[in-house]
């Protein structure tokens, strides 16, 4: 259906003109307003659980794709590019999850004559299976954790020599795997081949891909990750480095940059290898290098084809605007700027919002009777919400990001705290209460935790009865 909309000026000379967002909630309204800063039209598709979402409401167009169930709307690949034809579409975000690291959806979109917005099909399928990715940033020059260099084969007695020759403690990890799944730690030779099964079987009815393989589990890394962004001809820049790792249940809770403890001289070293890596790829778009670290040392375990959830903290640090450099380069454009033209100043950190008990974890949807964002200097909301508006039960229970800045970190903890005191979401519950915990905790002040930290302190607050 036709929306009215505001006319915008032409910022750019972009050669997209309209373009199909090809997700929901907070990130592509996040993508709309990229758009709409470049004058860029845009096709909002949802499904008939979310007619009422913001971007639907503000987009130039809106087409529903299904049913509630995202297996029959946003992840039904035909009905998004039927939508994308029948709009005139000539780009398609797929923003992040859903259909963003799809080597198949990338390949239809452009055989059906559309941009997609992101890496080349090949790519995606090169780094979205994890032992070919760990092969590909090995002959780049990449460190990368000691493992199987490889996929597990079905011999017991080789997969048990290379558990000893690697050292335990070990992690069995899917190679299609993502999202904290597919992965078992194994302390004891003893728990190791029934593992390796488990961990196949998993893999195989979540992923559809049962190869599995081998690594040194590091036990007290940090989570830090690089962000990359590539013309596709060749040319790469890095836009700096996060931190996160406040994670529960190898989910990021919390991010920030520039990382806590990492030096100018180790941010230039690491980031030199990533933008060497995308030149070798001629890598296309917005990407994340992931890396564990410790001792001094990076390790890389994957790496993300698509915007990231975190984006906007290497936003306020940078203030490069990813998700429009998405858009530029997806319309061919060079980038206006050089690696010794980006300056990390200040300090972000972002908290996620989900739509959850914040003790139990379990998903909360339902009606925001009121929603109050914050405000104040250096804060960010990346937010769909609205008074009135109702979560559905079908998806994802992020609700939304605030992100603050400061000169300093200490400025960012404590413009956060007051973000966190100010939001008021009511009608459902929501993890506020975690986050405010987090941002109070006296290690998290000092910087540095480690991924298994924020798991551990759920365990004693638990045992504790708090």
């Amino acid at each position: 259906m036709e929306k009215g909309s505001l006319t915008f000026p032409v910022l750019t000379l972009s050669m997209l003109k309209k373009v199909l967002i090809a997700n929901r909630g907070e990130i592509a309204l996040r993508i709309f307003r990229a758009c709409r800063e470049l004058g860029i039209k845009t096709v909002a598709v949802y499904s008939t659980a979310d007619q009422n979402l913001m971007h639907v409401r503000l987009a130039d167009e809106a087409v529903c794709i299904g049913p509630a169930n995202s297996t029959d709307s946003y992840l039904n690949i035909p009905a998004v590019i039927s939508a994308a034809e029948i709009t005139g579409a000539d780009g398609i975000h797929p923003g992040y999850g859903f259909l963003a690291e799809s080597q198949d959806f990338a390949e239809r979109v452009e055989k059906s004559g559309f941009t997609f917005i992101g890496p080349t099909p090949e790519i995606i399928f090169t780094m979205g299976n994890k032992v070919s990715a760990i092969e590909a940033m090995r002959q780049a020059g990449i460190p990368c954790v000691p493992g199987s260099n490889g996929e597990l084969s079905n011999d017991s007695e080789e997969n048990l020599r290379l558990a000893k020759q690697i050292g335990y403690p070990v992690i069995i990890k899917a190679a299609g795997g993502g999202g904290g799944r597919g992965m078992r730690a194994v302390h004891h030779e003893d728990t190791l081949l029934n593992a390796i099964a488990m961990t196949r079987t998993e893999a195989d009815a979540a992923f559809r891909n049962p190869s599995v393989y081998m690594e040194k589990f590091l036990e007290h890394p940090r989570h830090i990750e690089i962000q990359i962004l590539g013309d596709g001809q060749g040319n790469a820049i890095h836009l700096g480095e996060r931190d996160c790792s406040m994670q529960r249940r190898h989910q990021k809770v919390l991010e920030e940059a520039p990382a806590p403890g990492i030096t100018p001289e180790q941010r230039a070293f690491i980031g030199a290898r990533c933008v060497d890596a995308c030149k070798v790829l001629k890598y296309r778009g917005a990407g994340t290098f992931e890396f564990l670290y410790e001792k001094g040392e990076f390790y890389f375990i994957e790496m993300n084809t698509r915007i990231q959830v975190e984006h906007p903290v290497t936003e306020m640090i940078t203030g490069i605007d990813i998700v429009k450099e998405q858009l530029r380069i997806a319309s061919g454009l060079p980038f206006d700027f050089e690696q010794k033209d980006i300056q990390i100043r200040g300090h972000a950190i972002e908290c996620r919002i989900n739509a959850e008990d914040p003790k139990s974890f379990i998903p909360c949807p339902g009606d925001i009777t009121l929603y109050h964002a914050p405000g104040g200097p250096g804060i960010r909301v990346d937010s769909h919400l609205y008074s009135g508006y109702r979560v559905p039960p079908y998806y994802d229970s992020m609700i939304g990001k605030i992100i603050s800045y400061g000169e300093t970190r200490d400025i960012a903890i404590a413009r956060m705290q007051n973000a966190l005191e100010e939001i008021l979401i009511e009608g459902i519950k929501t993890n506020i209460p975690l986050q405010v915990g987090i941002i109070h905790d006296p290690n998290f002040a000092q910087g540095g935790t480690n991924i298994h930290y924020l798991e551990k302190k759920l365990e004693i607050l638990k045992s504790e009865g708090k």
